[in-house]
């Protein structure tokens, strides 16, 4: 009934929110974009999106259908790989950003390991930055991480904003410097949140540096701080800062994966690990099961 193209077309304009990003990660023209989503919103007999000239917001049959669309092609990969034989195995390194430690990236992992049992699945957990560093050093296969704005390296996974997050009942002095709790370099959002309020001429102090998200989101639950961070992955107990903090606009930010030597013995593992995630994106964000 669902044509697994168009549910591709479909999780790629979902997890991005944009017809544009979804053409480019696919690797389709926009309008062939459009027409997949209009032939599947047929099919199904109601809109799965929201859309007007500046947003795409999915609606509350597309929500359902994000579910749906997993299911149906994670089975059919799956009749692909006992037909064709194409079983991938051997070492697959694979980095993951400290952003999905508290997410369901590991419902993703262990779903790959039961399809790919003869990968050796090693996974390296670190700030994006370096990440990206170790990818470039060939220590790395796969890495799935924030990238720096303007940077277009790496396969878009989906766009979210960036927000001011802290204790709920935090409440800052317009008076005072503003209280960052951060990575150390290179972290990405280390770098947005200062040069954010060095452009809006607000003053600013570290009031915590750890290299683990627990660590963050410990000194921001005790209420030394605000974060920036990404709107779809607030952490339990924290919440977004209300415009009336006065703090300035942080933009978006990319999650991407990106992919190391294409010539060596792991792609074969490392592109059925990225097909994975792609299907299953939408999962890492919080409020999505």
């Amino acid at each position: 009934m669902y044509d697994p193209g168009q549910l591709r077309t479909f999780l790629a304009v979902a997890q991005t929110l944009s017809f544009t990003q979804a053409a480019r990660r696919l690797g389709l023209r926009q309008s062939t974009v459009s027409q997949h989503v209009r032939r599947l919103e047929d099919a199904t007999g109601r809109p799965l999106f929201a859309r007007d000239t500046h947003r795409v917001e999915l609606t509350e049959a597309g929500e359902a259908m994000l579910g749906f669309a997993r299911r149906i092609l994670e089975v059919h990969e799956q009749a692909a790989r006992y037909f064709t034989g194409a079983r991938p195995g051997g070492r697959l390194r694979f980095g993951a950003s400290e952003d999905f430690v508290l997410t369901r990236l590991t419902d993703i992992l262990e779903s790959f390991r039961r399809g790919h049992p003869e990968v050796d699945l090693e996974l390296t957990v670190e700030l994006s930055g370096t990440l990206h560093e170790r990818l470039d050093a060939g220590k790395l296969d796969l890495v799935l991480a924030k990238r720096r704005p303007k940077d277009p390296r790496g396969e878009l996974v989906w766009r979210d904003d960036l927000v001011w997050i802290g204790a709920p009942r935090l409440r800052l002095d317009p008076a005072l410097p503003v209280p960052l709790i951060v990575y150390p370099p290179p972290g990405i959002t280390r770098a947005v949140a200062m040069e954010a309020l060095d452009r809006d001429g607000r003053p600013w102090r570290v009031a915590c540096t750890s290299g683990s998200l627990s660590g963050l989101v410990a000194a921001a639950r005790a209420g030394l701080g605000v974060m920036a961070h990404s709107r779809g992955l607030v952490p339990p107990g924290l919440a977004r800062l209300p415009d009336r903090a006065g703090l300035p606009e942080l933009g978006s930010v990319d999650f991407v994966l990106r992919h190391g030597d294409r010539d060596t013995a792991a792609r074969g593992a490392s592109d059925a690990l990225a097909a994975a995630i792609l299907t299953g994106g939408d999962r890492l964000q919080r409020g999505r099961g």
